[in-house]
Formats: structure tokens, C-alpha cells, sequence
């Protein structure tokens, strides 16, 4: 496994700023606003050849009794004990605070390997600024500047020397399942990821939108390997009066284009909204195959059509993606939680199928032979070759005399007979036309 390094400390001390010069893949919101990063916050990270995974956390604050800042602490708390390695982050223009004292008191009975890292040393000028700290009674101390990398390099060569080799560290040859969790704001994602996962992963909270940044989960079940992305609530646009949000609606957005499925929660008391359109729409247009979770099913009031007439709702609304599975269930007692896996295994499957292209042209032809493509100006547009070119989605060419000739309406009929013919019931599938080729 990886080696695990966490980055803590008070908040607005620059932990994403340092967690994204780190990290392989810029990841984490940073903004100059407290608190902006509330969850832990997971990327690889490299260093001299060395790979480890790094955890951001959200900002500790050991005296607060506000209940936010608490589940961070607690949050952080977690961070600590799963780590490998420690990096305390300190902010050199404020100097030491107090709480900087209670964390450093804490970390004194954590039998781990703790960095001490003052930030915000920008140049020679600031480096003063550090004796303040050995009032920690702590050394070395580390002076760096995550923003514009002073002082980083000779810190993590040090860090690094504690990391295993690569060839020590075990390479996962299976393939990984990643799924997003996305949705608007409070109908139950983080409740939904924290009963999947079986512990309290992600901070939840009744206040819409708790969740700011996209969270990467790792797991297994039943062999299989998952990453499960947690992602900030959509909103509206006219919606977003905080910076912040229009941050986490990137990183909701990003999610959606690294994710393999979907999982769009819906409200069940609340119904399908224009809002969740739009986001289902956002997944679609992407080519992300989609489960859509209505939530909170054990509140509906409910007979033995409910759950009939809800579904037939939901494929009414979301036409463009009729095919995709509808399952109920109560992320907070659990009820039929585990059986999302099972349509994630079966349309992961469809997502990631390969067909054989002399099948594939066998089955064409057929197509073409129970509805030959219409005439254009009393000409025939042949459609001669066809072939499968991608996966995620699967993706299929087909070449014919004129593309510009072929009516969506016909363009629909044919993959609805892929569908059919090979199985994809269940997610997007893209066909392109392209004109034939001459013969040389």
C-alpha cells in the first residue's frame, strides 16, 4: 500500500495551497476564506520517484465547541489516524497561536513521524519570522513557501527519505470502479457514501451544501475495487452567491468527468426537479453511464404502485436517458444500499464491452435489412462498414456515402438496435458517420 501523509493544522494556514503543489493532479479548492476546505481531501502525490497518497483536512480547531468546527476536528482527528506521516503546517505571517500550541501538545503522543512546516516564508525577509515557533519546543523546523515552492525542495527530500521504494510497494493490477456521487444540495450524498463506506467519512450536516469539496473514498467489495468520489451539491446558478459554491460546482462538474458511474441521488419526497435534469443532462452530455438513487424512500407514503408510477415520472422527465436504472432506497437505515452495486457491476459491464466487429457488421446488416436507410433525392446512402472505436462510453462508426444524408430519426433507430442486439439497455452509447472511404 501507499504511504499515507497527512497535512493539518488551523485553518487558512495554505493546507490546500500546500496539498495542491504536491499533489500529482490540481484537486483541492483554494481560496482565501477560512474553513473553505472542510472534508479530508485525498490525491497521489510523487516525490524522487517515491509515491504516496496525500490527505487534506479541514482546518483544526482544538477549543471550538461550533458544531462545523468540531466534525472538522474530528475530521482531522481521523486524518491523523490513518496517516503515515504527519505534516503540522503552521503560518508563519500570524505567527505562533495558541492553538497551534494545543495541536503541536497533541501530536507529542502520536507515535508517527511529524513535520513541523512553517508557511507563508515568501523570501530572506520572512525568515525571522520562524524562532517564534521553537517555542514548540520542537526541531527541525521546516520554512517554506507552498505558494511559490521556497524551501519545499530540501523539506520533502527529507520526507521522501521515510517513504518506501517503489518496488517495495504494492501495485493493484485490478481494475478500479469509480463512481460519483453527485446531486443537488442535502438530498443525502454524503449520508449515502458514509452508509456505503460503514463509517462516517465525510462530514454531515442538515445545512445544504456541507460537503465543498470532491472527496475520493477507496474500497473493496466482493473483490472488486471502488473509488468513490463524494462531490458538492449542484446548484442553480442564480443560486450561487458565495465564490465558494462556484468553486464546488467545478469540482462536482470534474467529478463527473473522472467518474466511470454516476450514482445521481434524487429526494423522493421532494421528486425529480429541473435542477436534476440538468445535472443528469450534464452527465449524459459527458458519456457518463448514470444510476439514479431516489433517497429518503422510507419517507413516501407509498403502495404497491408507488414505486411504478415514481419510475415512469423520472423516464418521463429524463427522455434523453430513458435507459438508465432507477433504484429506491434510505441511505440512512440502509435499505437496499448493498444492491447498487449489483447495477453498478452490470452497467459498469455494458459501459467497458468491446463487440466484435465481424459480429457487429453481421448484426448492421440485419439492421439495415429490416429499415434500408432512406432515400436522399431519389438516392440510396448505403451504410458499408461499421466498427466499434471506444469504450466509456461505447462508440461505434459507421461509414456511408453522405453522413450529412442520415436523419437523427434513423441515427435513433440504429442505436436503439445496438442496444437490443448487444446488450447496452443500460447506458449512453455514441455513434458517429463518417463518409466511406474511396478505394485506392
Amino acid at each position: 500500500m501507499k504511504s499515507i501523509v497527512a497535512i493539518i493544522g488551523r485553518p487558512n494556514v495554505g493546507k490546500s495551497t500546500l496539498f495542491n503543489r504536491l499533489s500529482d493532479r490540481k484537486k483541492a479548492i483554494v481560496i482565501d476564506e477560512p474553513g473553505a476546505t472542510r472534508d479530508r481531501n485525498y490525491a497521489d502525490s510523487t516525490w524522487n520517484g517515491k509515491t504516496f497518497t496525500l490527505i487534506d483536512t479541514g482546518g483544526f480547531e482544538p477549543e471550538s465547541k461550533e458544531k462545523i468546527l468540531i466534525q472538522m476536528r474530528e475530521q482531522t482527528n481521523l486524518a491523523v489516524e490513518e496517516a503515515d506521516i504527519i505534516i503540522f503546517l503552521l503560518d508563519g505571517r500570524q505567527g505562533l497561536m495558541p492553538a497551534d500550541q494545543e495541536i503541536a501538545r497533541r501530536l507529542r503522543g502520536v507515535d508517527k513521524p511529524v513535520f513541523y512546516v512553517v508557511n507563508k516564508i515568501d523570501g530572506p525577509k520572512h525568515e525571522d519570522v520562524v524562532a517564534d515557533f521553537y517555542k514548540l519546543g520542537v526541531e527541525p523546523l521546516h520554512a517554506v513557501s507552498a505558494q511559490h515552492g521556497i524551501g519545499m525542495s530540501e523539506f520533502m527530500d527529507e520526507m521522501a527519505e521515510l517513504l518506501p521504494d517503489a518496488a517495495a510497494q504494492e501495485t493493484a493490477a485490478d481494475d478500479v470502479i469509480k463512481l460519483a456521487v453527485i446531486g443537488r444540495p442535502n438530498v443525502g450524498k454524503s449520508s449515502l457514501l458514509n452508509k456505503i463506506l460503514g463509517y462516517e467519512r465525510t462530514i454531515v450536516n442538515p445545512l445544504p451544501g456541507t460537503t465543498r469539496d470532491s472527496i475520493d473514498s477507496s474500497f473493496t467489495m466482493k473483490g472488486q475495487n471502488y473509488l468513490l468520489i463524494d462531490t458538492a451539491g449542484i446548484r442553480r446558478k442564480s443560486r450561487i452567491s458565495l465564490t465558494l459554491e462556484k468553486f464546488s460546482v467545478v469540482q462536482a462538474m470534474k467529478a463527473v468527468d473522472r467518474c466511470d458511474v454516476a450514482l445521481l441521488v434524487i429526494d423522493a419526497e421532494e421528486g425529480i426537479t429541473e435542477q436534476d435534469v440538468k445535472i443528469a443532462g450534464l452527465a449524459f452530455e459527458k458519456g457518463t453511464a448514470c444510476i439514479i438513487v431516489v433517497n429518503k424512500w422510507d419517507l413516501v407514503e407509498k403502495d404497491e404502485r408507488t414505486s411504478g408510477t415514481y419510475a415512469m415520472d423520472i423516464k418521463d422527465k429524463l427522455k434523453f436517458m430513458d435507459f438508465t436504472p432507477i433504484i429506491f432506497v434510505s441511505a440512512l437505515s440502509g435499505q437496499r444500499v448493498v444492491k447498487i452495486f449489483e447495477f453498478v457491476e452490470k452497467v459498469y459491464g455494458q459501459y467497458t464491452k468491446r463487440v466484435n466487429t465481424a459480429e457487429l457488421n453481421n448484426a448492421v446488416g440485419a439492421f439495415l435489412r429490416a429499415n434500408p436507410p432512406p432515400q436522399y433525392r431519389n438516392k440510396s446512402n448505403p451504410v458499408s462498414y461499421a466498427t466499434q472505436v471506444a469504450v466509456k462510453p461505447p462508440t461505434f462508426i459507421m461509414f456511408v456515402g453522405d453522413p450529412k444524408k442520415i436523419h437523427f430519426s434513423y441515427e435513433r433507430y440504429l442505436i436503439n438496435q445496438l442496444r437490443e442486439a448487444f446488450g447496452f439497455d443500460h447506458v449512453p452509447i455514441r455513434l458517429y458517420f463518417r463518409k466511406k472511404r474511396k478505394p485506392d
